[in-house]
């Protein structure tokens, strides 16, 4: 959100353009906006028709120096990963680089990137539940999931999140599932309905998922 008022500048963003844009309740934008607020960073309300919430220019990143290559490897990646997990936060992580960088260079850039070409074709996947998962994760707070098992079999789970793997084709939540009291990788694309509680998930180390799959490794193995 800080990234979107950032790029926004004086014309600022209304609370449900936000809303629209980060797939949650005006309510909840409000609420971020306040915890923003009171954490210092510089927000505020900007009165009048079409008014909306607006960042001190200040509180931007100073120009730095990337080259066009490497802008193009983000723009890269973040068209790919459409629809992955984190996705939005990696075209964040690129709308920043762009914004920090002197306008010469972010013209090259753009002319680069308009010579690499990916199939980013929109799926039609609801990427909301996947929005809980994400927070559920980062926040570490037990989900509510509504699941549909390989056969077919909807239930429900209250589970504490613990990573999200890619494997064999597929991406899986994986997690301590309350009801069985077990480990347990749930699917992606067979989870009905996420929904995000206000209770504390129990810390559950990586290592209680066992031996990963051979193909498998984290994101931060470069």
């Amino acid at each position: 959100m800080r990234e979107e008022l950032r790029r926004a500048g004086r014309s600022g963003r209304t609370a449900e353009r936000l809303a629209a844009t980060f797939e949650v309740s005006i309510r909840t934008i409000k609420r971020d906006i306040s915890a923003l607020q009171q954490s210092g960073f510089p927000i505020w309300a900007q009165p009048g028709p079409g008014g909306g919430y607006v960042v001190d220019p200040s509180a931007s990143l100073p120009p730095v120096n990337f080259t066009e290559s490497e802008v193009v490897g983000l723009a890269a990646a973040a068209a790919a990963s459409r629809g992955q997990p984190f996705d939005r936060e990696l075209r964040v992580v690129l709308t920043k680089v762009l914004n920090a960088m002197d306008g010469a260079a972010r013209k090259r850039a753009a002319l680069l990137t308009d010579r690499v070409w990916i199939d980013a074709a929109d799926d039609g996947r609801d990427t909301r539940n996947l929005r809980q998962i994400e927070r559920s994760l980062s926040e570490q707070r037990v989900i509510a999931l509504r699941y549909r098992d390989g056969h077919g079999v909807e239930s429900s789970r209250r589970v504490d999140p613990v990573l999200l793997a890619n494997t064999g084709g597929h991406w899986y939540f994986v997690a301590h599932c309350r009801t069985v009291d077990a480990i347990r990788w749930f699917r992606l694309d067979r989870i009905e309905a996420a929904h995000l509680t206000n209770v504390s998930a129990s810390p559950i180390p990586v290592d209680s998922v066992g031996q990963p799959p051979s193909s498998a490794r984290p994101v931060g193995d470069f």
